[in-house]
């Protein structure tokens, strides 16, 4: 379970397979999609690839109850969390755990994203435990499996799916949005945009793991009529 190294966008994470024109102009090196479509998300990151033994851990948390597990997991999440430290400026800047349906945590009996993001605040004094906001951003759709799903069967899967449940205590606020997992960015993405419409000035997305495509991205320009390829692969 190491780290994710380097070559990877630096604003959704993909991998990408060598350094392009726009990493020369712009000291940074970004996907094909998000050189040409803006995410409602200021920079996401996260501690490693999710399979082997990362994707067992969490899979012990979420699907066998082990709560133990949410301590090695959170002790990875404060280390994302001190690497996005430096690109927030804002003192106030709150942490939102991805909600789960009301039915669904009755069912869990807890929210794995919350137990993992207060384990990462009690190692991380960068971010105030105080911060934690588990009453901002609320589930209040219950949807089906995202598992098997196109990207815009996704997208529609969550259409209305959460609401800022305060939206005067985020206004102006930057947000610190924590979840386990970010495989396509669907759901990061859908809680990013109601943020951002809810009033909060910038959302950050911090998680344990990420899906990384087995096949790095070809990092040139695409041409314009290669734009449906290249989200059809970031689904």
């Amino acid at each position: 379970m190491r780290p994710i190294a380097a070559g990877i966008c630096a604003i959704c994470g993909e991998r990408l397979v060598a350094p392009n024109a726009f990493a020369a102009e712009h000291r940074e090196s970004r996907c094909g999609l998000c050189r040409r479509l803006n995410p409602p998300f200021a920079k996401t990151a996260a501690y490693g690839s999710y399979e082997g033994g990362l994707r067992d851990l969490i899979h012990l948390l979420k699907y066998q109850q082990v709560r133990p597990a949410a301590d090695v997991l959170g002790r990875m999440l404060s280390e994302v969390i001190a690497g996005l430290a430096p690109y927030s400026v804002d003192p106030g800047l709150l942490v939102v755990p991805v909600p789960r349906h009301p039915v669904k945590l009755r069912q869990r009996g807890f929210n794995q994203s919350e137990l993992i993001a207060r384990v990462a605040l009690t190692l991380r004094p960068v971010v105030s435990r105080q911060a934690l906001r588990v009453d901002l951003l609320e589930r209040v759709r219950e949807t089906q499996s995202q598992i098997g799903l196109t990207r815009h069967q996704r997208q529609e899967n969550l259409r209305g799916a959460f609401r800022v449940a305060k939206p005067e205590e985020i206004w102006g606020h930057e947000i610190l949005l924590v979840d386990d997992v970010f495989t396509t960015g669907t759901t990061a993405s859908e809680c990013a945009r109601v943020l951002r419409r809810g009033g909060a000035s910038r959302v950050w997305v911090a998680t344990v793991a990420r899906t990384l495509r087995a096949e790095a991205q070809v990092a040139p320009l695409e041409p314009e009529a290669d734009l449906a390829m290249t989200m059809a692969a970031h689904g």
